[in-house]
């Protein structure tokens, strides 16, 4: 049953400050219904996630609700309650209750004193009814059912295959409660990305919400990751019929999991409507936008469109915003002939980088402090980069890339191997001789604002690898220098003088850049370099990066965890995995025809947004899942039948939706 679970009227939240009032929120409305999704996409700054804030009553002080209704229905018969009019404590019971909200960054949203048990405990002991045993209970059903904890009857067989007889009820019992209690019993440290989040869904649906409010909840981890949380929200969704708001600023991921779609831009609904219908036809101009700019597989541009592209922003005389569209000129299409001429040509060129037989170990201690055995972060890794070549390295978080390319740069010591710069061994440099190769060698980090010190200028960030150095005669040499590369990278000489907290995360990579760049380096390392960003900011840093290899000549490794990003950027794509190289290969190859499991997992991964993929994953009724799945099938009964036997095999708890769901999408995968 579709009932409206949110209504939310003409809602506005504020931010006052130096005697001046920003509007974050600026009269929006929109609803949610029961088993609905609603998507909320935008730029960092939109107010997206203010808007979350405002529906679970926790804008703080400077902001505050100046305005709207936020209508909620807890039953489809009751009268709507507007929860901007209750009192804190009344607000409390329905906020973790019958509405929950998953954050960002899970290592931050949990305490990193208490257990994981302690603190699931505590939310289902706050909004229920039941003693310690009973939420003990409801905290491990709640890990099983999002698959962070195999199921008893799965943890019961994988103890009889280590020789535990199944006669000796007893003793499984023990084992098993022991595993399960285990879980509990771990801080928040001890667990990856991935598993932190599904415990912040556990403890979101343990109180069985109506309405769940997830705030970017996969934005800090691998795409293979993101996919499986992904479809992990979406079959909590189906078998509990909860209503979702889904807050994101990449419109690809929000076409995987959303029916409807609002796009939000400097606090305003700019287009709102069936999310198939956005992706195909959108109409505003920043929803055209934002659907352009991120690199898409089966393309291969030039250059990214990007928002600016698609629309001019102005300010009238009394304040207002005023957009103004325009039609962009499509980006050049480089052919498959253009891309084998370039990579004829480097095939020609010498090698910048050689790395034989490189290895990175770490020791692992053993119970009485001396080392047991050696962990292999990198593991008998070879490969060259020609000169004016960008090489791709794609990988889940572990695997060795940031490792690997550390220990190029000599900033991690080698366990075995050989790495060759410009024809020189450079695995044992010391002293002088490796202070003069960081000239050559450069890195452009992850976050940009941890990778600028807050406390100096941006002139003498970016000056201060030439004062190390020593190049340029004079400060104002430098100075001119510093001015060159800022204007170069897309910012005014004016921010010589400010600091970085004045700047955007666009605009502080784009720093950052200009630094790597202050020595006139021949190799850059990007590491995760645009993985941060929005994506419309992320076409831009991406055709900057391209932009200043055609005109300096660089050579680059851009390290990434999107297939979709590296293709784009690179000519060649080397696949990590445990410290190995798995697949390597022409970046086209690797998409068109990967040779590795791994690799075709990660592409399968990446969230495309085409209408045939958002299709497959909407809600339908099993009927028509089992229509559609005929129609493709070209009303085959007995393969559909033998498809739907065995995918029930694999994943016996899920319902028959998901599973012709699964099945349809199988198929179309398969087919593309």
């Amino acid at each position: 049953m579709q009932d409206t679970i949110l209504d939310v009227r003409n809602l506005q939240v504020e931010f006052s400050g130096d005697g001046k009032s920003v509007k974050a929120v600026d009269g929006i409305s929109f609803q949610v219904r029961r088993g609905q999704t609603l998507g909320i996409v935008g730029e960092s700054g939109s107010g997206k996630s203010v808007t979350s804030l405002a529906v679970m009553g926790l804008v703080q002080s400077p902001g505050r609700v100046s305005g709207g209704e936020i209508l909620f229905s807890s039953q489809p018969d009751s009268k709507p309650i507007n929860l901007r009019s209750l009192p804190p404590e009344e607000m409390q019971l329905y906020r973790g209750g019958d509405i929950a909200m998953i954050f960002q960054e899970p290592m931050s949203s949990l305490n990193p004193v208490y257990t994981i048990g302690f603190q699931m405990t505590e939310a289902i002991l706050r909004h229920q009814n039941v003693t310690a045993g009973e939420a003990k209970q409801k905290a491990l059903a709640g890990l099983q059912e999002v698959k962070l904890l195999p199921t008893d009857e799965q943890l019961c067989q994988e103890y009889i295959q280590t020789g535990i007889n199944p006669q000796d009820e007893a003793k499984l019992r023990e084992v098993i409660y022991q595993h399960k209690e285990s879980i509990l019993n771990r801080f928040p440290h001890q667990l990856s990305g991935g598993q932190l989040q599904r415990v912040m869904i556990a403890m979101a649906i343990s109180c069985n919400p109506l309405l769940l409010i997830a705030d970017e909840p996969t934005t800090a981890l691998d795409v293979t990751v993101q996919a499986t949380i992904i479809e992990l929200m979406r079959e909590l969704q189906i078998r509990r019929q909860m209503g979702m708001i889904f807050i994101t600023h990449d419109l690809g991921l929000i076409a995987e999991i959303a029916d409807q779609v609002a796009v939000m831009y400097r606090g305003k609904i700019v287009e709102y409507g069936d999310a198939v219908d956005i992706f195909q036809n959108p109409q505003h101009p920043y929803t055209k936008g934002l659907v352009a700019c991120r690199p898409t597989l089966e393309k291969h541009p030039e250059k990214l469109l990007t928002v600016s592209d698609y629309m001019q922003v102005e300010e009238s005389e009394d304040g207002e915003i005023v957009i103004r569209p325009q039609q962009p000129h499509q980006p050049i299409e480089v052919s498959s002939g253009e891309i084998e001429q370039r990579l004829r040509y480097l095939d020609s060129q010498p090698a910048l980088v050689e790395v034989r037989n490189l290895q990175v170990a770490y020791p692992v201690k053993g119970v009485f402090g001396g080392t047991k055995r050696y962990f292999m972060a990198v593991n008998n890794v070879s490969f060259e980069i020609k000169q004016g070549e960008t090489l791709g390295l794609v990988g889940e978080s572990g695997c060795g890339k940031t490792t690997l390319v550390r220990t190029l740069l000599r900033l991690i010591e080698p366990t075995a191997g050989q790495i060759i710069f410009d024809q020189c061994d450079i695995t044992h440099l010391k002293g002088q001789e490796l202070q003069k190769l960081r000239r050559e060698m450069q890195i452009v980090f992850q976050n940009p604002f941890a990778a600028l010190d807050p406390r100096m200028k941006v002139g003498d960030a970016v000056m201060e690898p030439m004062v190390i150095h020593k190049q340029g005669n004079s400060r104002q040499q430098r100075l001119e220098r510093v001015a060159y590369l800022l204007e170069r990278v897309g910012l005014s000489a004016d921010a010589i003088n400010r600091y970085p907290h004045q700047f955007s995360g666009g605009q502080r990579q784009r720093i950052c850049i200009a630094r790597a760049l202050a020595l006139n380096p021949k190799f850059i390392i990007c590491d995760e370099s645009v993985s941060a960003l929005d994506v419309s900011v992320q076409a831009q840093v991406l055709n900057l990066l391209k932009e200043l290899q055609r005109e300096f000549g660089l050579t680059y490794i851009f390290i990434s965890h999107d297939l979709s990003v590296v293709k784009f950027m690179s000519d060649r794509i080397l696949v990590m995995n445990r410290g190995e190289i798995v697949e390597q290969g022409k970046a086209e190859s690797i998409y068109r025809t990967p040779q590795q499991e791994y690799t075709r997992k990660l592409i399968a991964s990446i969230p495309t947004g085409s209408p045939e993929r958002m299709r497959s994953k909407r809600l339908k009724t099993l009927s028509q899942l089992e229509w559609e799945l005929l129609e493709l099938l070209q009303g085959d009964e007995e393969t559909a039948l033998r498809l739907l036997r065995t995918q029930r095999d694999k994943t016996p708890d899920q319902s028959p939706e998901w599973i012709t769901a699964k099945v349809i999408e199988d198929l179309l995968r398969d087919r593309n």
